[in-house]
């Protein structure tokens, strides 16, 4: 329940602060006192986004700050999932600075909007005029029928297979799409990617094959340069290995006469070690060296290929042209492979759309088992607020269409008149009787949907006399299981709530300022009085708000 509010700097609020306890609340006061304001505050607290326009003084914040005993309401897993401290009295404070910046907290954590209003939804529910519209829109009347139904995990079960049929759909026009678009470049595709394997590309090949081409397109002049050195190694007369031979002689003999020339008889022989060592890699080569014009017929094939396919793919090497490869043939997989996921993704669909269907099924069954409970309730409520002939003929059509809270199109009639036609609520109900409706849909949901705090703001819109007396009775029976506050306009509703607030407007130093006020016995006498019969209070107004307050 809200058990205390603080306004500062909001509108035309100065420094309200006021303590509320369970029960009846009653919030009154003239037209444009200020009841709004009150209102738009507390809607701040729950989540509303917040207008710079609010802040009474410009060159100061605006802090709004509410405590809710929720000490019996189950909220701790809320507090947890959100990373919030848990504190039965829990404070949510809301701050508009000047610069036009919004803060928001909750037990001094500061929280986004999304969780302020996913905490305010659980704590109070304000009903104001424009929601009394809103009993017209199917959205809603649905929401009153799934209260009753209880259906709230059916519907998450519903919401969650819906989301997976929704993805798998979008999943499956995709690879349609990419079918009709890969189709049109599939035979391109695919005579690109022949080509790219035919010529059986091998990463660092082009150098081999460019070193190989040198080699066979000058295999004479390699021929001739290997002749000449064979015979500068071993020229009979004049040949390196023959002449380095005789050296190498000449120093053993030297060494046998001293020992100082054995380290040069040694480099000597060394030398001619290695050398001889060269000469018979020149005959290796001479032997392999081979004249093949097939070859090199082949080799220069291999490198036109190759540059032709740089050249039309815009790329340097081979690697490229792998990846390029890669890349196509992935393609035309795809392409060639793309019927067969397009009938695998019609059978997932297929099996969550069957998971899908049995959840609406089971939804719809709820639906329709409270119907007759709703209607039947609704009715008998309405007799009691002076509509005794007030009928509901509300239906459910089960269709193809997914929609997303189940599969069913819902007919919400009404009929206020014995004998009269059922029609759509906004076409068959006055002001008044949407007013009377919404306060017995409310009283039937407390029952089911446990909210600390209802608060209605003028719901006796166009109603008077006994009809407001018994509307003061179902919001003053919904009191005994929760806190209920009613902003009204009517004595008779008034005088049956246990606790009375006055919202008031007054001038201090020449600016206008709204108050709420806690209103003794006395004081409420004499408030029901002017509801009565005007600020002038005369005898019969005071004792017949002293008989409406008995």
């Amino acid at each position: 329940m809200l058990s205390a509010l603080t306004i500062k700097n909001y509108a035309l609020i100065d420094h309200l602060q006021v303590d509320f306890t369970d029960g009846f609340t009653i919030i009154t006061g003239e037209t444009g006192a200020g009841k709004s304001i009150l209102l738009g505050g507390l809607s701040l607290i729950l989540g509303k986004r917040a207008d710079l326009s609010s802040l009474r003084d410009t060159t100061k914040k605006c802090v709004i700050e509410a405590q809710f005993n929720i000490v019996n309401y189950n909220l701790e897993g809320l507090f947890t999932k959100n990373d919030i401290d848990f504190e039965p009295l829990t404070i949510i404070r809301r701050e508009i600075l000047p610069s036009g910046k919004s803060r928001a907290f909750i037990n001094d954590s500061p929280v986004n909007l999304n969780v302020l209003q996913l905490l305010g939804s659980q704590l109070i529910d304000i009903h104001s005029q424009n929601e009394t519209l809103q009993l017209v829109d199917d959205a809603f009347q649905f929401q009153v029928i799934d209260a009753l139904a209880e259906n709230t995990k059916d519907l998450h079960l519903y919401s969650e297979r819906l989301s997976a049929y929704k993805k798998l759909k979008k999943e499956l026009l995709k690879l349609k799409e990419f079918q009709a678009e890969a189709l049109k470049e599939h035979d391109y595709n695919s005579y690109l990617l022949k080509e790219l394997l035919e010529a059986k590309l091998k990463e660092g090949e082009l150098e081999a094959l460019e070193e190989e081409f040198e080699s066979l397109n000058n295999v004479e002049q390699i021929q001739e340069r290997l002749t000449i050195a064979q015979a500068l190694f071993n020229e009979e007369n004049i040949g390196i290995l023959t002449s380095l031979t005789e050296l190498k002689n000449t120093f053993v003999k030297l060494s046998g006469l001293a020992s100082k020339y054995k380290p040069v008889s040694d480099r000597v022989t060394s030398s001619l070690i290695d050398l001889d060592d060269i000469f018979g890699e020149v005959e290796e080569f001479q032997e392999q060296l081979d004249a093949n014009p097939n070859r090199l017929e082949e080799v220069n094939a291999k490198l036109m290929v190759l540059n032709n396919l740089f050249k039309k793919h815009f790329v340097k090497d081979v690697a490229e042209l792998i990846i390029l490869r890669e890349a196509l043939d992935l393609k035309v997989s795809d392409t060639e492979n793309v019927e067969a996921n397009i009938v695998k993704k019609e059978e997932e669909i297929s099996v969550v759309q069957a998971t899908l269907d049995k959840a609406a099924q089971q939804v719809h069954k709820k639906r329709l088992s409270v119907i007759p409970k709703l209607k039947k309730e609704l009715e008998t409520i309405l007799v009691s607020l002076g509509m005794p002939n007030a009928q509901f003929n509300i239906a459910l059509k089960f269709g193809e269409t997914y929609f997303s809270n189940g599969r069913e199109e819902l007919s919400f009639l009404f009929s206020a008149n014995k004998g009269g036609q059922f029609n759509i609520l906004k076409k068959a109900a006055s002001g008044g009787e949407l007013s009377r409706i919404m306060l017995a849909i409310k009283s039937i949901l407390t029952q089911y949907v446990k909210l600390p705090t209802i608060m209605f703001d003028e719901i006796d819109t166009g109603v008077s006399g006994e009809i407001s007396n018994k509307m003061a009775d179902i919001m003053a029976q919904m009191s005994t299981t929760m806190q209920v506050f009613s902003i009204t306009h009517l004595p008779q509703i008034a005088a049956k709530g246990e606790t009375h607030f006055k919202v008031f407007k007054e001038d201090v130093n020449e600016v206008t300022t709204t108050n709420l006020v806690k209103l003794n016995p006395d004081d409420r006498v004499i408030e029901i009085a002017q509801m009565l019969g005007g600020i002038e209070v005369s005898t019969s107004a005071l004792a017949h708000a002293k008989q409406l307050l008995n």
